[in-house]
């Protein structure tokens, strides 16, 4: 079987995602790093790949896939029976967790990644960090956490009693938010995100992603 080569680079969020799932899928991969600082996702060889000039983008046979979301979800079904199933195990475990999926998409990662970017990269780019925006990005965010920690309460991860995609998405972006921008409060003053964190994050397949280096 040919190995999926990924062209990303190991800290950013949407390619850790990628490497995640194909960790949880126990896939054979190859990560080609991008070059961020030197231009090369702008460069016309890579544009012509992915012409948003953004990481991560993978190749599988004769198969181009950009988009992080869209890559996970073609990795979790092609490998359906292989690793982890992360769409779960019926149409209505898959419909679950699509639903999760799109909340994490639509409602969390504008407001976690905001938060994010104004903490950790705007200062490295030579700006200044908007604490105004991070404090109502902050407040974005509680509200959708309250309802996580509803939904938690009553199943041990978003779409049940099973890890899966929905789960998975989250990983790159809140392992900054805990680790990186002093936001740990958000996850370990609710009681049941809580516990969903410490179990997501010890799994085997994201501490290998999350250790690697640049």
């Amino acid at each position: 079987m040919a190995t999926i080569k990924v062209l990303g680079y190991p800290l950013s969020t949407a390619t850790r995602l990628v490497l995640c799932c194909l960790e949880e899928k126990q896939v054979d991969y190859e990560l080609v790093v991008v070059d961020a600082a030197a231009g090369v996702h702008k460069q016309p060889q890579y544009l012509a790949l992915n012409p948003f000039g953004l990481v991560p983008t993978i190749q599988d046979g004769d198969l181009t896939l950009f988009e992080s979301r869209a890559i996970v979800k073609y990795l979790a079904k092609k490998y359906k029976g292989q690793g982890t199933e992360l769409f779960g195990n019926s149409l209505s475990e898959e419909a679950l967790v699509e639903q999760w999926c799109e909340v994490e998409g639509q409602s969390y990662n504008s407001p976690a990644l905001t938060i994010l970017s104004q903490i950790l990269f705007v200062p490295k780019k030579g700006g200044t960090t908007d604490e105004a925006l991070v404090e109502l990005n902050v407040e974005k965010l509680i509200k959708v956490l309250d309802i996580y920690e509803e939904r938690l309460s009553k199943s041990k991860y978003l779409a049940g009693d099973f890890f899966s995609l929905a789960d998975l998405q989250h990983l790159p972006t809140t392992h900054y938010l805990v680790t990186d921008c002093g936001k740990g409060d958000l996850i370990s003053s609710r009681k049941h995100v809580k516990a969903w964190w410490e179990d997501i994050s010890c799994r085997p397949a994201w501490k290998k992603v999350s250790e690697k280096g640049p």
